[in-house]
C-alpha cells in the first residue's frame, strides 16, 4: 500500500472526493491506494473492460473519450488533478467502463482495487455520498452538452469547448490562457470539422481573440470569444466541476 501523508498533500482535503471527510477518515483513504504512473498518450481505462479500479489523478492531465463503432475517436471531458475516474468501481459487479480514458500529458494517478474503495466507502458514507455528487455532475456536463448539439451553431459549441478548456486546464500567462490543444481535438470536442475549427480560429486570431503560440494557442479574451456566440453569455462559461 502507498504510504501518503496528508500533510504532504494539503489540497486532497478540498477536492470534491474527499469533501467534508475528516483528515485522519481520508488519509486511512489515500493509505489503500497505489500509485500508478502513465506516459503522455498510453491508456489508463478501457472502454468496454470490467470497472474494477478506481482513479485519483495526483498529477499530469488525462481525457475521456468514446470509440464509435465506424473507428471515430470522440474527445469527451478533461481530466485534472484532484479529480476521480471510475466511479462505477464503487458499483457491485463491476460494470463496463463506457468509455476509456488516455493520459495527455505524462501523469500519475492513486489506485484503489473496486473491492478495496467499496470497503471504504462503506466505512465512510461521506466518501460514497461525494462519488454520487460527481456522479450527479458528469450527467449535468452531459445533458449541457447533448442539449449544445442539439441548440447551438458550431461556432457556439466551439466557444464552450475553449472557454471549458481555459477554466479547467489552461495555463494562465501575462497575455491570456494557454491551451495544449490541437485543431483537430477542438473540432473532436465540439462535433464539427476540423476545417470549420481552423476557419473559425483563424477569424478569432484576427479579432485578436486567440492567438497561436510554438503549436500551442492562447485565449487572450474570453469576453471577444463571447462576443462572437451571441445566444452565449458570461453565465455560460460557469462549467460543472
Amino acid at each position: 500500500m502507498a504510504q501518503v501523508s496528508i500533510q504532504d498533500l494539503p489540497h486532497f482535503s478540498d477536492i470534491k472526493i474527499f469533501r467534508n471527510m475528516a483528515p485522519s477518515e481520508i488519509q486511512e483513504v489515500l493509505s489503500g491506494a497505489t500509485t500508478r504512473r502513465f506516459s503522455r498518450g498510453s491508456l489508463m481505462s478501457y472502454q468496454g473492460d470490467r470497472c474494477e479500479h478506481f482513479y485519483l489523478l495526483s498529477n499530469g492531465r488525462a481525457r475521456y473519450f468514446y470509440q464509435a463503432p465506424k473507428g471515430k475517436k470522440l474527445i469527451l471531458r478533461w481530466i485534472i488533478p484532484g479529480q476521480v475516474f471510475g466511479v462505477a468501481a464503487l458499483v457491485p459487479g463491476s460494470p463496463l467502463y463506457l468509455v476509456s480514458s488516455e493520459a495527455v500529458q505524462d501523469s500519475a494517478a492513486m489506485v484503489w482495487s473496486s473491492r478495496t474503495i467499496r470497503g471504504l466507502a462503506s466505512k465512510f458514507p461521506r466518501l460514497l455520498e461525494n462519488a454520487l455528487i460527481i456522479a450527479t455532475d458528469y450527467m449535468t456536463w452531459y445533458v449541457t452538452a447533448h442539449a449544445g448539439l442539439t441548440s447551438h451553431t458550431a461556432r457556439e459549441r466551439l466557444t464552450y469547448v475553449l472557454i471549458e478548456l481555459a477554466e479547467t486546464v489552461g495555463h494562465k500567462l501575462p497575455q491570456g490562457v494557454e491551451l495544449d490543444v490541437t485543431n483537430e481535438e477542438l473540432a473532436s470536442a465540439a462535433d464539427i470539422t476540423p476545417y470549420t475549427a481552423s476557419r473559425m480560429i483563424s477569424g478569432w486570431r484576427s479579432t485578436g481573440a486567440i492567438r497561436k503560440k510554438r503549436g500551442k494557442l492562447v485565449v487572450r479574451s474570453m469576453k471577444l470569444l463571447l462576443s462572437q456566440a451571441p445566444s452565449l453569455s458570461q453565465e455560460d462559461s460557469q462549467f460543472p466541476a
